[in-house]
């Protein structure tokens, strides 16, 4: 039987890419969105993966939002914390909304998606979390603040993750990606992005489908022993 994974923010950028390769690998997706349902209904349309709304900052929306996921397709033992903003700005100039929303969605939610699964994951005796950070959560940003603490949260919260559910068959990992080029990075001036790719050893910008083959990997059987592990995937622009 298939397993069933949930992917959040999974119907845009590289959440829809990791769908699709989750899906390709023969894993059953349902794809969480939070937005537009007239493109998760275009999503679903294209590509036959279910599409299912809730907020991940809304701790009781992630738990009945699994339920239902795990009623229509059975019982869920993967999921990719994708989904997230950015509410960019400098520390002086940002409000205390924009900082609270940014924790609450991209960290927060990744906790919410845990307490949601984890219990059965422990009880099947199998399970894969991949939560996905950033480079500027390994290396901070410049206005942003809310973002990097966000996404450096990611890292820790994966590690401690994976000492909790070593000994009941699930594994935690995170993958830190670097400059990819989906539409929240085409909406970065195009003499700010230059400089960015000038600054990546490989002299491009990553593909979304990069980040969900590495997901696929991580998600897989053949993964069973990494696990409080984070990948890099920024063509060599942050090492350490």
């Amino acid at each position: 039987m298939a397993r069933v994974a949930v992917v959040t923010g999974g119907t845009r950028g590289i959440g829809e890419a990791i769908s699709l390769a989750l899906r390709d690998a023969g894993v059953t997706v349902a794809a969480n969105y939070g937005g537009s349902d007239d493109k998760a209904r275009a999503f679903t349309e294209k590509t036959g993966i279910k599409s299912y709304k809730w907020n991940v900052a809304d701790h009781q929306a992630c738990l009945d939002g699994c339920a239902q996921v795990a009623a229509d397709l059975g019982p869920i033992d993967i999921v990719v914390n994708n989904a997230g903003i950015t509410r960019d700005g400098t520390l002086m100039k940002m409000s205390w909304e924009a900082w609270d929303e940014v924790i609450r969605v991209n960290l927060g939610g990744c906790f919410n998606m845990a307490k949601a699964t984890f219990a059965g994951m422990k009880e099947r005796g199998w399970g894969r979390y991949v939560q996905i950070g950033s480079i500027n959560g390994q290396a901070g940003q410049y206005g942003q603040v809310n973002y990097a603490a966000a996404k450096s949260g990611i890292h820790g919260f994966t590690k401690a993750l994976a000492q909790e559910g070593a000994r009941f068959g699930i594994t935690a990992n995170a993958i830190a990606p670097g400059y990819i080029d989906t539409d929240m990075v085409a909406a970065v001036p195009a003499d700010v992005l230059a400089k960015i790719v000038a600054k990546i050893p490989v002299g491009r910008l990553g593909q979304a489908n990069e980040i969900a083959r590495a997901v696929a990997f991580l998600t897989s059987e053949d993964a069973g022993f990494i696990t409080g592990s984070t990948m890099s995937v920024n063509g060599g622009q942050h090492m350490y």
